[in-house]
C-alpha cells in the first residue's frame, strides 16, 4: 500500500463535439487522443458520469485492450480516473492486454459493473494508426444505444473531470495492488490478472477438450495453421491450442502481440491474411484460421486455401450445433444474423424450425436477445461469429466450433461445406467497400437511391443482364423492432430483394476526415449451380447494383477499395 492518502483532483475541461460512440465505441486516429488536450479524459469521464454514483461506488470494473499503440498510457489514465470516480476495484489484464471475448467473460464472471476495452478491432495500429475505446455494460456486451447516447450527451457539456494523478499502476506484475485515497473509506484495489485463464476455463465447459486434443495431437491428427496477426489473441492461441490441445508450436504464427500489428491492419480476410492463405495452398494444413486485433473476428480456410465465407460459417455451425456439448445441455433458443449477412442461416433455421432473428449490424442487438433467452448462435458477414456464452463475437470459439464439427464428422472443411450446399443450396455472397468517398457525394447518392427504391413503381421492375432476369419483390430502408424491449432502429441499409431471394444492399459506413465508406452487399441464392466461381455468379447482380445507384458516376470511383 502506498504511503499516505493520494490526492483526488477536479480538473476543469471543455467539451469536444466529436465524441459520439459508434457501433464499436469511439475510434479516432492516435494523434487525436495524444494532441487534443484532455480528449481521452473527457470521454472516460463521460463513461463514468453515465453511471449513477450509487451504482459505481465500490463497484468492480474490467479493463483490457488489444495491445495497440497508446494502450498502456490510456490504461494509466483510466485507473487514475476510476479511483477518483468511486470505482472500488479494477481488474486489468496482464500488461494491459485482454481480448474482447475475454473481457466479456471476466465482466460476467466477477459480476462487474462493466468494462472498458481499448481497441480499434481490425483497424491499423501504431503511432499513425487508430485507437478506440469501447464501454461494455454488466451483461458483458457493448453498451446499448440509450447508454451510448447518454455518454455522448455528457461529452458535449462536460466541464470537469475527476482524477487521482499520483496513482501509478504496475501492469507488469500479477496480483493485487491497493491505494489509499483521501476522503475514501476503503482502499482502491487493482488486480492484474492472467488474461487467458478465466476465458480458457469457460471454453473447457463448452467444448469437449479431450476430443479436440485427440483431433489435433492424436494418432490420426489433423494439421492446422492459426494466424493471430500480431494481435492480442497470440497468447490465447499458444496456451489453448498448442499447450493444452497439443498442436505443434509451428501451427501458430504471428502470435507475439505488437503495438503496430507488424505494420498491417490485423484484419482476418484474404487480403490482409495473405501469408496464411499462401501457406494453406500446398495442402499441408487441413484448417487455417486468422483473427483480428482484439480477437473477436475470425476467418476459416480449408485445405488448399478453401475459403469459408462468414455467412456460410455460421450456417454450418448452426446445422451441426449439437457437435458442441454446451448446446447439448442448453438446447437452442434461436439463431440470428445481421441484415447484410447472407440468408444461408435462414435456411437452416427453417429446416430445424428454430426461430431466426434479422437484426441491424452491431453485436448489442444480439446481446439483447441473448439476455432475454431468445438466442443461442449468431453471426455477421464481417467475420464475426458467436454464441450465448458471452456477449461478444468470439474468434477462438468459432475455430473450436469448427474443430468440434470436424472431430464429430471426420470430414474436411471443404467436404463439410459442399455437403451443406447440396443439402440447402448455396448463397453466393460478396461485399464491395468503396472507402474514402467524398462524404457529400456519398450522402446525396444514398438519399436519391432511397427515393428511387421507395417509389411504388420500383417494385416488380425487371432487370436483365445477359441471360439473367431479376424482378424486384421488395425494396425498403431496413428498420428493426427489438422483440425484447420494443425499441425501433431505423435507417439501417437500403435493401432490394428479388423474387428469387437474391438481394442487393447499400449501406453508408462510418465517416471520417478521410471520407465515407459506401458498402454494397450482394447475396444470390442458387439451388442447382453450387460449385461455380463466386464473382462470375454475382457479376449480373453487381452490374445491376452499380446501374441502379450510379455509384461510379456519382462518386467518381471506378472500383471498390476492398472486396470480401
Amino acid at each position: 500500500m502506498e504511503n499516505g492518502p493520494l490526492q483526488v483532483l477536479t480538473v476543469p475541461t471543455a467539451p469536444y463535439p466529436d465524441q459520439r460512440p459508434g457501433t464499436n465505441g469511439l475510434r479516432k486516429k492516435v494523434y487525436v487522443f495524444q494532441s487534443k488536450r484532455s480528449y481521452l479524459h473527457n470521454f472516460i469521464q463521460s463513461i463514468f458520469s453515465s453511471i449513477d454514483l450509487p451504482d459505481r461506488q465500490g463497484a468492480t470494473l474490467v479493463v483490457g485492450g488489444d495491445g495497440r499503440f497508446f494502450n498502456r498510457p490510456a490504461i494509466g489514465v483510466i485507473a487514475q480516473m476510476a479511483a477518483a470516480n468511486g470505482i472500488g476495484r479494477l481488474i486489468i489484464g496482464h500488461h494491459g492486454m485482454m481480448s474482447t471475448p475475454a473481457v466479456s467473460c471476466v465482466i460476467r464472471k466477477y459480476k462487474a459493473i462493466g468494462g472498458i476495452i481499448l481497441t480499434a478491432s481490425h483497424n491499423a495500429g501504431g503511432p499513425n494508426g487508430d485507437f478506440g475505446i469501447k464501454f461494455n455494460t454488466a451483461s458483458g456486451g457493448p453498451a446499448k444505444e440509450l447508454v451510448a447516447s447518454k455518454i455522448y450527451q455528457i461529452s458535449r457539456t462536460i466541464q470537469e473531470f475527476a482524477i487521482c494523478p499520483g496513482l501509478c499502476v504496475d501492469l507488469k506484475t500479477l496480483g493485487k495492488q491497493t491505494f489509499d485515497l483521501e476522503n475514501k473509506f476503503k482502499p482502491f484495489t487493482v488486480e492484474i490478472v492472467d488474461p487467458v485463464e478465466s476465458y480458457a476455463n469457460l471454453l473447457r465447459n463448452i467444448f469437449d477438450f479431450a476430443s479436440l486434443k485427440e483431433l489435433l495431437s492424436g494418432e490420426n491428427h489433423i494439421n492446422i495453421r492459426v494466424d493471430a496477426m500480431h494481435g492480442v489473441l497470440g497468447p490465447y492461441v499458444k496456451r489453448i491450442l498448442c499447450e493444452e490441445l497439443g498442436c505443434p508450436a509451428n501451427s501458430a504464427i504471428n502470435c507475439v502481440p505488437l503495438e503496430d500489428f507488424g505494420g498491417q491492419p490485423p484484419d482476418p480476410n484474404l487480403m490482409y491474411a495473405a501469408d496464411l492463405a499462401d501457406s494453406m495452398r500446398d495442402g499441408q494444413f487441413d484448417l487455417g484460421a486468422a483473427f483480428d486485433g482484439d480477437g473477436d473476428r475470425n476467418m476459416i480456410l480449408g485445405k488448399h486455401g478453401f475459403f469459408v465465407t462468414p455467412s456460410d460459417s455460421v450456417a454450418v455451425i448452426a446445422d451441426n450445433i449439437f457437435c458442441i456439448p454446451y448446446f447439448q445441455h442448453t438446447g437452442v433458443r434461436g439463431f440470428a444474423r445481421s441484415m447484410p449477412t447472407s440468408t444461408a442461416l435462414d435456411r437452416v433455421a427453417k429446416a430445424t424450425k428454430i426461430k431466426l432473428h434479422e437484426t441491424p449490424a452491431g453485436w448489442r442487438f444480439f446481446g439483447n436477445l441473448m439476455d432475454a433467452g431468445m438466442l443461442s448462435l449468431c453471426g455477421e458477414e464481417s467475420f464475426g461469429t458467436g454464441g450465448d456464452h458471452i456477449r461478444e463475437k468470439d474468434g477462438l470459439w468459432a475455430v473450436l466450433a469448427w474443430l468440434s464439427i470436424i472431430a464429430t464428422r471426420r470430414q474436411s472443411v471443404e467436404d463439410i461445406l459442399k455437403e451443406h450446399w447440396l443439402k440447402y443450396g448455396r448463397n453466393y455472397f460478396t461485399r464491395y467497400d468503396y472507402e474514402n468517398v467524398d462524404i457529400d457525394a456519398a450522402c446525396d447518392m444514398m438519399e436519391d437511391l432511397e427515393i428511387l427504391i421507395s417509389d411504388k413503381s420500383f417494385v416488380k421492375q425487371r432487370f436483365a443482364v445477359e441471360d439473367k432476369i431479376y424482378q424486384v419483390e421488395k425494396a425498403d430502408n431496413f428498420e428493426y423492432t427489438d422483440p425484447v424491449d420494443g425499441t425501433i432502429t431505423r435507417n439501417q441499409g437500403l435493401r432490394i430483394i428479388f423474387t428469387d431471394g437474391s438481394r442487393i444492399i447499400y449501406r453508408l459506413g462510418g465517416t471520417s476526415a478521410d471520407g465515407a465508406t459506401v458498402r454494397i452487399y450482394i447475396d444470390s441464392y442458387e439451388r442447382k449451380f453450387i460449385f461455380e466461381d463466386t464473382q462470375v455468379i454475382l457479376a449480373p447482380l453487381a452490374t445491376i447494383a452499380l446501374k441502379i445507384s450510379q455509384l461510379h458516376q456519382r462518386t467518381g470511383r471506378k472500383g471498390p477499395s476492398l472486396i470480401t
